[in-house]
């Protein structure tokens, strides 16, 4: 159908939610919200359900049993239509630490995929999250094949994802961080500080260099203390820093969830999963890069008992927002949506309900369950009673 009406009971526009209205998609675009369809108007009523816009998760290794290391296409595939399910319109495929070579190699299948396209949400490019950390705060990462950020890798990276790394994680307390921020700023990669022991003050530089995000704030980062600031407190601290935020309730306990919200805001906040191939599995073991991982009770742990990744969905981070934190749910719902859009400097076409934006839509029932998912205004997925 190239024009059809959606009718909901509340429906997510990017200033406000309106109640039992229409919202018409036309040509893979919103063409207008609350307008009464005609009487040979093509119309989905939609029950009770609500329509947001598509969610978009920054920071995802994999799905379904797939991991973006697996440097396939039928693994990135599978993620995709593995969290279109759960709303989920756009991705970037997150790297974890590994060899050189299979680092390069998913860089590689990232590119072709940008390219050929997947049958689910959007892959909007890659995001590493690898080799450039500190061995302290290494968490679920293999730091004997940790590098050193030169030039001449991270030009090898850039040409391996053909123009399609997006985000780049770095601990910017190790030589030649800072030369390497600026360098990939230049380029017009954002880059975030992450699994680092970096004190306020160095991670005040890195923010001055250009990085411009804070990867799964409060793990895996020098913390916060009452003297001595940290990684965190200059994440916190930064008006124009955006934190990531994994809302599972295990990696951050909701008090502090709700800390982050009220300093951060929800457009310098941006809801992930950081899931791992577990995601809509059962309890077991699994691989996450090179590391056995254990899942039990939907919490993912390596040997040591760090944590590893998380079987995270988004729709469920944002239902944890609304219910655990109490966030405004049209907050939690930018989150999950513009924040990471603007963030990609997509927010034009992307990441929220307006009138002639990209019909990247999720249709979300009142358990926050996905119901369906366009692109464009093509449904992707479906779900079946």
């Amino acid at each position: 159908m190239s024009s059809f009406y959606l009718k909901a009971s509340e429906i997510f526009t990017e200033e406000k939610i309106i109640h039992d209205s229409y919202l018409k998609v036309a040509d893979g675009l919103i063409a207008s919200i609350g307008e009464q369809p005609g009487e040979n108007d093509k119309v989905m009523d939609l029950g009770d359900c609500k329509i947001m816009p598509g969610f978009i998760d920054l920071h995802i290794h994999g799905s379904g049993g797939f991991d973006v290391m697996d440097g396939s296409y039928e693994a990135l595939n599978t993620i995709s239509k593995t969290i279109a399910a759960n709303g989920v319109t756009g991705f970037l495929g997150t790297t974890v630490t590994s060899t050189w070579e299979a680092t390069l190699a998913a860089f590689n299948t990232i590119n072709e995929c940008c390219k050929t396209g997947l049958e689910g949400a959007e892959l909007l490019g890659g995001y590493s999250e690898g080799l450039f950390f500190s061995e302290r705060f290494k968490g679920a990462h293999a730091a004997e094949y940790f590098l050193a950020p030169t030039r001449e890798r991270l030009d090898a990276m850039i040409d391996a994802a053909g123009g399609n790394l997006k985000m780049l994680a770095i601990a910017p307390e190790l030589d030649g961080a800072l030369d390497a921020i600026r360098y990939l700023t230049d380029k017009g990669i954002r880059v975030t500080v992450g699994h680092t022991g970096a004190t306020y003050q160095q991670s005040k530089a890195a923010f001055e260099a250009g990085a411009v995000g804070g990867v799964h704030i409060f793990n895996q980062m020098l913390g916060l203390h009452h003297r001595q600031p940290g990684t965190v407190g200059a994440v916190l601290q930064n008006r124009d820093v955006v934190a990531e935020l994994i809302a599972d309730g295990v990696h951050v306990d909701p008090v502090v969830m709700d800390l982050v919200y009220r300093l951060k805001g929800a457009d310098k906040t941006a809801l992930i999963t950081d899931c791992m191939c577990a995601g809509g599995l059962s309890d077991g073991e699994y691989e996450l890069g090179l590391l056995t991982v254990t899942v039990k009770e939907g919490v993912a742990r390596t040997h040591t008992g760090a944590l590893a990744g998380s079987t995270l969905t988004l729709n469920k981070a944002v239902a944890n927002m609304i219910q655990l934190v109490g966030v405004n749910p049209l907050d939690a719902v930018h989150m999950a949506s513009l924040t990471p859009a603007t963030l990609l400097g997509i927010e034009n076409k992307a990441g929220s309900i307006k009138k002639q934006k990209c019909a990247n839509l999720a249709v979300i029932d009142n358990s926050y369950n996905a119901v369906m998912t366009l692109i464009d205004g093509e449904i992707v997925y479906r779900k079946t009673f």
